[in-house]
């Protein structure tokens, strides 16, 4: 079983070492990627350290990436973050490197990599990062850079610490970022922040809304209403958590229609476990919180009846 000490002996072992994270980045993905960076420049100033991947769009503020040729690639390490499954890796360079190491912590059901470190019952990826830092013995040191992303991971994969992921150690780790004055108050506002498009949206949402008889709300949101209301499918991300506020919801799923016409589905839960059916629709994630894909209506009516029948099953 790979161990932290393991993941540092490589880091030791490179010059060169690119990161990367998983596509349709969330402030996880670009916490512990970014993060990891971060820390590595700082402890190790003569290696040379990337961070690559599609654009972080409108997290651009929190960081973004590199772009480097496929050739910086030869003798490197390649480091994977918060990232299930190699098809959703951000970059078809990672498989280029001399080796590569995933480190994560959602469910190891495709544990790609010559190195995994994966802690499923981890808030984050980002707070996976911290411990490996401070159980390094000293060969890896925060700084300011380091601890301002990986505060807004875990800030961002706890729901603002609401979700039962969050522990006492969770906090524990988010208060220690806190010591480099990272504004924590300034960055808890800027991810708490929409534009008056994404309220216009979550007013849509408030309005078309279904909620059936086994507490299951569903939304789907077409490429005409995003047009309608301006907002880009990646911004849809802004209300996925919305539903669950309501009295009364249980499970809830948001199909948002891509540019290719087919959806991008969000499932999440207050009690069913719905990553299995994610899995079943090219997608997988977290018992609570999950993605998939939909082609379209008919599928996205399947996914809906799937949903109900395991809602329907639940109990406490």
């Amino acid at each position: 079983m790979t161990t932290p000490e393991q993941i540092i002996a490589k880091i030791e072992t490179y010059d060169t070492i690119i990161i990367h994270r998983h596509v349709n980045p969330d402030p996880d993905a670009i916490g512990s990627q970014v993060g990891l960076a971060e820390v590595l420049r700082n402890s190790y100033p003569d290696k040379t350290i990337y961070q690559v991947g599609s654009d972080t769009g409108n997290l651009a503020w929190l960081a973004n990436v590199q772009e480097i040729e496929p050739a910086a690639y030869q003798g490197a390490l390649v480091i994977v973050t918060d990232t299930a499954n190699s098809p959703r890796i951000s970059g078809e360079t990672f498989n280029l490197g001399a080796e590569l190491i995933k480190i994560d912590h959602h469910p190891n059901d495709d544990p790609y990599g010559d190195l995994n470190w994966v802690l499923p019952d981890a808030s984050s990826t980002s707070e996976i990062i911290i411990d490996i830092v401070n159980n390094s013995e000293g060969h890896l040191q925060f700084n300011q850079a380091a601890a301002r992303v990986l505060y807004a991971g875990i800030v961002g994969d706890t729901g603002r610490f609401m979700f039962n992921s969050t522990s006492p150690h969770t906090m524990e780790c988010a208060a220690q970022m806190m010591t480099f004055d990272i504004h924590h108050d300034k960055l808890n506002q800027k991810m708490n922040e929409i534009t008056l498009e994404q309220a216009k949206l979550q007013g849509y949402l408030f309005d078309q809304l279904q909620v059936n008889d086994q507490q299951v709300a569903y939304l789907v949101v077409d490429r005409a209403t995003q047009d309608r209301l301006h907002v880009e499918p990646q911004q849809v991300h802004s209300i996925v958590g919305t539903p669950g506020r309501l009295k009364g919801v249980l499970t809830w799923v948001i199909f948002v229609q891509q540019a290719d016409d087919t959806y991008r589905v969000h499932f999440r839960s207050k009690g069913p476990i719905i990553n299995e059916l994610a899995k079943q629709h090219d997608g997988g994630g977290h018992p609570l919180a999950s993605g998939a894909k939909a082609a379209d209506q008919a599928e996205i009516d399947i996914i809906i009846a799937e949903l109900s029948a395991l809602a329907a099953q639940y109990t406490e």
